[in-house]
């Protein structure tokens, strides 16, 4: 008797591969829609002011790319108890605790702080201490101060407040300060801290920042800390536990943008590229300073090196490697 025919079926054809690429075209679709929606979300709440402006004998640009970057102390956003609480105080006027450079182009990206004491001229005003131009003039004053001071001409300026910064410094979840030997007690700025490397949220970290009372190195030994808190800042910000997540991502964007204030130049993408080269900076100084005497009618000042600070400004604006100096 015949044997029944066995019936064979056709192999399944394997879609595993398809369905990998449907997937994978999917989430891509997805990133450049939430990217892009991002982007233009944060590029419509920027706050701009008009802080560069051309002038008879404005410095030529240079090579690379010059930031002013500003924190204001002003304290007319601030209710009295944000006031105590950030020891800052009820002084009206209008200064800046914070001037620094940041140079990319070849060589870089470099961090230069100015002393706020800095003595030097400000156009129609005289000589005094460089953050009172803020005060006289706002960022235009500054900026222009800035320029005339040093040569540079600045293609971009970011300035960013108190609040703002305490903000910005709590929507991360905090950052890791590391405290000198002898630690770092001041009763006017609120810091007291001991030596070693530890957690501070907002209001800690601008306690830290804006210490210089009991420094002895006063506004030099502040501006070091200030730096340390930007370098720490851009590191923990551009880290995948604050870059993937949205529910980490959003609230520091949100923060950072409520905090900042920039030129009418400057966009989203100019700011990511600066946000990047804080997070991978070459070198960070002062201006190389020569003295800190008392002026009568200013008060304590700093007086730069002139030579070394115009090999220090050469190399900026020649975008060439900056010297370094005893004592820097």
């Amino acid at each position: 008797m015949a044997g029944t025919p066995t019936q064979t079926r056709p192999p399944k054809r394997r879609r595993w591969p398809r369905r990998v690429l449907l997937t994978l075209l999917v989430v891509l679709v997805l990133l450049v829609g939430y990217g892009t929606a991002l982007y233009f979300w944060a590029d419509s709440r920027l706050r701009t002011t008009q802080a560069l402006t051309d002038y008879d004998g404005r410095p030529a640009d240079g090579k690379g790319t010059d930031w002013l970057l500003v924190g204001s102390d002003s304290r007319a956003d601030l209710t009295p108890e944000q006031r105590k609480e950030l020891h800052v105080g009820n002084d009206t006027g209008l200064n800046t605790d914070t001037i620094m450079v940041l140079h990319h182009g070849d060589n870089g990206p470099y961090l230069i702080s100015i002393p706020r004491d800095s003595y030097v001229t400000i156009p129609g005003h005289g000589k005094n201490k460089i953050n009172a131009a803020f005060a006289l003039g706002g960022a235009p004053l500054l900026t222009r101060t800035v320029e005339q001071a040093t040569g540079l001409r600045i293609d971009h300026y970011a300035e960013v407040n108190f609040l703002g910064l305490v903000n910005v410094v709590d929507a991360l979840g905090g950052v890791t300060l590391c405290v000198a030997d002898g630690g770092l007690h001041d009763e006017k700025s609120g810091a007291d801290f001991d030596a070693g490397c530890q957690e501070m949220d907002g209001v800690q970290a601008l306690q830290y920042a804006r210490a210089r009372y009991s420094d002895p190195r006063g506004d030099l030994g502040r501006v070091e800390r200030q730096r340390q808190l930007v370098d720490a800042i851009a590191d923990k910000a551009l880290s995948p536990s604050v870059l993937i997540p949205p529910w980490k991502l959003i609230p520091f964007l949100s923060a950072s943008l409520d905090a900042l204030t920039v030129d009418e130049g400057t966009g989203i993408g100019s700011l990511a590229t600066m946000g990047r080269d804080m997070s991978r900076l070459a070198a960070t100084t002062t201006v190389p300073v020569a003295s800190e005497p008392y002026v009568s009618g200013v008060g304590d000042v700093v007086l730069w090196n002139d030579s070394e600070a115009e090999q220090l400004f050469a190399a900026l604006r020649d975008d060439t490697a900056i010297p370094t100096f005893d004592g820097n």
